[in-house]
């Protein structure tokens, strides 16, 4: 288990619109890309390759707590980039084989659990834990593949600022989203948005950083650079998190 640091958080409010019952609100730049604008209550969410995306969709239950099992990598500092309330924030960080009976017992007191499998899941087990989520309105965000998850997310490709010429601090990320799933989300939906920003905020570009966007994408001849940059330290590649230090997850 992590040792609880205090921070104070570093992004704006969801927007108090959203209002809609059996749902958990997302940032407003996530919530276009989703079926009814958020997280149904109960449901399982499946975020590929990037970690960042995950937290970012945990920051929208702003007034409830939210749990983080089996990603040691991600940290308060992490978590709080993102929105995601550190005083409100369980931490994991290696359930073992028990990971199961920690996600089991931790969805009747958490709104938002970000999970990352031991290992392949059981369709039997997914089936079982579903039920438990279903009680308990507990929606599970899951890194990696998850049998019979409704949505299924990913980043198609990114780029980060601050860096410079091989130094620097990261400042924040543009990332194409990739929205799947089943019903509402057959057809798939995708957009590029500030992931997070140069002040920790998850948002749409503007106008003027679109055109500079598609300014960029010319000029490099193709689509953005591939989202996973591995930078930092840790035994497990992928996208970094956490802006002013390189932090590998």
């Amino acid at each position: 288990m992590a040792t609880p640091v205090l921070l104070s958080p570093t992004t704006t409010p969801v927007p108090a619109s959203f209002e809609q019952a059996g749902t958990v609100a997302v940032p407003g730049a996530l919530a276009g890309l989703l079926p009814g604008r958020g997280l149904r209550r109960g449901g399982v969410v499946s975020v590929v390759g990037d970690v960042g995306l995950l937290l970012a969709l945990g920051a929208g239950a702003l007034e409830s707590w939210c749990a983080v099992v089996g990603l040691p990598e991600v940290g308060l500092l992490a978590a709080s980039g993102y929105g995601i309330d550190p005083g409100r924030l369980l931490l994991v960080d290696e359930p073992g084989r028990q990971w199961p009976e920690v996600v089991a017992a931790l969805a009747g007191a958490v709104e938002v659990l970000v999970l990352r499998p031991a290992g392949p899941v059981a369709p039997q087990l997914a089936a079982r834990l579903g039920a438990v989520l279903r009680r308990t309105g507990c929606v599970l965000l899951v890194a990696g593949a998850w049998p019979g998850a409704e949505l299924r997310l990913s980043v198609r490709a990114g780029r980060w600022f601050g860096l410079g010429e091989g130094h620097g601090l990261l400042a924040g990320r543009q990332a194409e989203v990739v929205v799947e799933g089943r019903g509402a989300a057959a057809r798939g939906r995708s957009g590029l948005l500030w992931l997070p920003d140069e002040h920790g905020v998850v948002r749409e570009l503007t106008e003027a950083e679109r055109a500079e966007a598609a300014d960029w994408e010319r000029t490099r001849g193709g689509a953005l650079a591939p989202a996973a940059v591995g930078v930092g330290h840790g035994d497990r590649p992928g996208d970094a998190v956490g802006r002013g230090r390189l932090t590998a997850v």
